[in-house]
């Protein structure tokens, strides 16, 4: 065993080549983890490529299985919600039954971290624009939650790493502030450059954060039967509270 993953091996297969959110999710996991990294290679971010890129999805789990992780993350929240519920679920099914091994998404994920959090009606923000958020909203609204409203920033899909966690701070604080009857607020998404600010907007706003580097951290300890808190990242870090069955 490598002295670099004594405590398991994950695997994650990143949608887009965008830098950030992998260093981010390295930086925060426990030692003892080892990390083996793919990349899809989605550029425009609209349905058709949502669509197309799950061939590739399917090549990469295999590819991971074969290295023997404990778990596989395959990254990217829109094109499995694109995808729909029951065919999201009947996809990682039949990844654990081929590969057998662990399998999680990105909407499966936040899905688990808000049940956690025990946010039942949130308001949900994406750097996406158009009807492509009513289909992120029904996603949650098929898992049983209220959902106020997914709401967009206006950025270029290949721009949003240009953000300033200022711009975001700002744009999330007035999104909470217009839906004050949210329990908690859900960011879709890794490419926002947000990690400092989380802390500082539950702080403010007195309600919890699901963001999706935090939440896979969250989600790959608990897989791997670790609990070990991080302070300074929002409260599902610091709480480390169990996964809902």
């Amino acid at each position: 065993m490598a002295f670099s993953s004594w405590r398991g091996i994950i695997g994650i297969i990143k949608p887009t080549m965008r830098p950030g959110g992998l260093e981010d999710m390295i930086r925060i996991l426990p030692e003892g983890i080892g990390v083996i990294p793919l990349f899809n290679n989605i550029t425009r971010g609209d349905r058709t490529e949502f669509k197309e890129v799950m061939k590739d999805y399917d090549e990469k789990v295999a590819i991971l299985a074969d290295q023997g992780c404990d778990v596989i993350h395959p990254e990217g929240a829109p094109p499995f919600m694109v995808l729909g519920n029951a065919g999201e679920a009947k996809k990682i099914r039949a990844w654990e039954r081929k590969h057998k091994t662990q399998v999680f998404t990105s909407g499966t994920n936040h899905v688990a971290a808000l049940k956690a959090l025990k946010v039942k009606r949130f308001i949900g923000a994406s750097y996406f624009q158009g009807e492509i958020n009513k289909t992120f909203g029904n996603y949650f609204k098929k898992e049983g939650f209220d959902v106020l409203g997914m709401e967009g920033i206006d950025v270029p899909f290949n721009k949003v790493q240009t953000l300033s966690s200022e711009e975001i701070y700002s744009f999330i604080k007035k999104l909470a502030l217009k839906h004050k009857r949210a329990q908690g607020i859900y960011m879709l998404g890794s490419g926002w450059k947000a990690m400092k600010v989380i802390p500082m907007l539950e702080q403010d706003l007195g309600i919890p954060i699901v963001f999706p580097v935090t939440a896979r951290v969250w989600e790959f300890q608990k897989r791997l039967s670790i609990n070990e808190p991080r302070e300074g990242y929002g409260r599902l870090l610091e709480e480390m509270p169990p996964m809902v069955k």
